[in-house]
């Protein structure tokens, strides 16, 4: 069975990534994302499934190099410190244009104009779940019809404003449930399967 591409990202309730840019630039992230030690635990145990990461540059520049000195950062709880080893051993493609190095098990596609091609290629040359980090590269894989799944952490603020879980759409996104769960602090979970994935 080829790879699937899997959006995960932590939303508002009216789906909102981010009210302001960098937000999301330490541990605990902005005031309206509720993230404790059990959340954070489903967050290691779902990454550890993975078969790789695909991240845009925002998304890689935020966790890099935060992860990887997470790691021996005795000042973090286990959990954080889990995710950093997590992440850092993951292997990871960086989509950029700008980028020509990245370190921790990181290649890089993107610097010509294929990529959405290149991520083609990887999914179907792969197997398991693919982690999507980035609103942009999502909206692109979508647009290809290549984005299989959303995971969706939502959180519940409505932020009224900011960065949006896509770009804007050519047409309505149809899915279908796959599974749903809640968490403390009223954060709930919705895993949906893209329709019009090929």
């Amino acid at each position: 069975m080829p790879g699937r591409f899997v959006y995960w990202m932590n939303v508002s309730l009216d789906l909102f990534i981010e009210r302001e840019k960098g937000e999301h630039d330490d541990l605990s992230g902005p005031d309206w994302i509720r993230l404790d030690e059990p959340l954070h635990l489903e967050f290691n145990s779902r990454a550890r499934a993975l078969s790789m990461m695909v991240q845009g540059r925002v998304v890689f520049d935020m966790m890099d190099p935060f992860w990887p000195d997470a790691r021996t950062d005795q000042s973090l709880p286990g959990f954080a410190r889990e995710y950093g080893e997590i992440w850092t051993d993951m292997p990871k493609v960086l989509v950029s244009r700008t980028r020509s190095a990245a370190e921790h098990n990181t290649r890089i596609i993107g610097g010509d104009d294929d990529a959405i091609e290149q991520l083609a290629a990887l999914r179907r040359d792969s197997a398991g779940d693919i982690g999507v980090g980035g609103a942009t590269l999502a909206t692109q894989l979508l647009g290809a019809h290549l984005l299989d799944e959303l995971l969706l952490f939502t959180h519940p603020v409505v932020l009224g404003a900011g960065r949006p879980l896509f770009d804007e759409l050519a047409e309505p996104l149809q899915l279908d449930l796959l599974e749903q769960q809640t968490f403390s602090q009223g954060v709930t979970l919705h895993r949906y399967a893209v329709r019009g994935a090929v």
